[in-house]
This record gives C-alpha cells, structure tokens and sequence, in this order.
C-alpha cells in the first residue's frame, strides 16, 4: 500500500467517524426516530465520499467495502450505549461543532488528495474537497428541510477551498507525507473552531 492511499484511508475513516456522530446529534435535536437517525447519519458520513467518487470515475467506495458502513453503524451505537442524546444542549452544541468540524478537515483533505492522485487542475482540487467534505451534509439538511450549513455556517466551504490549496502546493512541492497533512489537519481544526466561536464571514453583498 502506497504512502498517499494509507493517507486517504486514514482521512476517509477520522471523517466517517466523524461526521456518523454529527449526523446523530443533528437527527437527535430534529427529534427523529432510529430510522431517521440511521439515514441522517448514513447520508452525513458518506453523501460527500460518494458524489466524490463518481465525479472520479470510479464506483463508490461505500457500496463496495463493508468498512465505511460498519463504521457509522459502531459510531451510532456507541452513541446510542452511551446515551449522547439525552446531554444537555450546550454540551451536544459542543460535541456537535466539534465533530462536525473534525470531519470538515478530514473529508477535505482525503478529497483533495483524490484530486492531486488523478491529476486535476487546482479547481479540479479544490472542488473535491468541498463536495467530500459537504456533500453529505448537504443531502442531510435537505432532507430535513434545513439551510444547509454550507451556505451559513462560518467560513465552512472557505476552509475546504483553502485545505485544497494546500494540499495542491503540497503535491506541487513534493511535500505530501504524514507530518505535513497532520499539521494540516490541526491548522484547519482550529481555523475552522475560531471561525464558529468568532463568527467569521465572508463579506455579505447589500442592497444599499
């Protein structure tokens, strides 16, 4: 197994944990039954990876690998077990924007990293990265008849554009390796929680 494909696993896998827990307390606070929270989570942990794999050529990963699946399957019923869903609200906020945000910078850069792996422009790049890393999260919001958070929330497609960048200069560099996409990785998480605790924008264009 290649350097960059163990890389990417490891990205797909942070990300599917990642964004199943997301998926369970977003479901959980719309007050869905289990069902509903199966797909919530299954639609937020691999909607992106799926849309990514098919604008790669390839067949998704998710509907060929058992891994993927089983993976939001142990997340839920952990989350289950462990009865996340009756915290109190401040704390699911929290553990909601955390694994939210740790799957961000997660699906971005195993995004990204596809990009660069078939060659693509840096639009090319950066375009995976936000479909990876929001796709899912998209397909989930809709469902629910929710704004989705892309469109709202603080510089959350922004910082999948950045990561792209970097991630494209990396590879131009000869600089893709685990230390470097971990500090990638740790950049981007704080990046992304300062944003949401700060309220960072982009400008908003006005009528007047």
């Amino acid at each position: 197994m290649s350097n960059e494909v163990m890389l990417l696993q490891i990205s797909d896998i942070i990300g599917i944990a990642s964004f199943a827990l997301s998926g369970f307390y977003v479901s959980t606070k719309d007050r869905l039954d289990l069902l509903g929270i199966f797909i919530a989570s299954f639609l937020t942990a691999l909607g992106g990876g799926v849309i990514r794999d098919v604008i790669s050529g390839k067949f998704p990963s998710a509907f060929l690998d058992y891994l993927p699946v089983l993976i939001v399957i142990i997340v839920l019923f952990l989350a289950i077990f462990l009865k996340l869903h009756i915290k109190n609200e401040l704390q699911n906020s929290k553990y909601l924007i955390l694994s939210d945000s740790i799957g961000l910078i997660s699906f971005s850069i195993s995004g990204a990293l596809v990009g660069v792996h078939l060659g693509f422009s840096f639009f090319g790049v950066a375009l995976l990265a936000v479909i990876t890393a929001t796709g899912g999260g998209v397909m989930r919001d809709i469902l629910l008849n929710r704004v989705p958070m892309l469109l709202t929330s603080e510089l959350y497609g922004t910082i999948s554009i950045i990561i792209g960048f970097f991630i494209y200069m990396l590879d131009s560099l000869g600089y893709i390796n685990f230390f470097t996409l971990l500090v990638l990785f740790f950049v981007g998480l704080v990046f992304r929680l300062l944003a949401y605790y700060n309220r960072w924008h982009l400008p908003h264009l006005r009528e007047h």
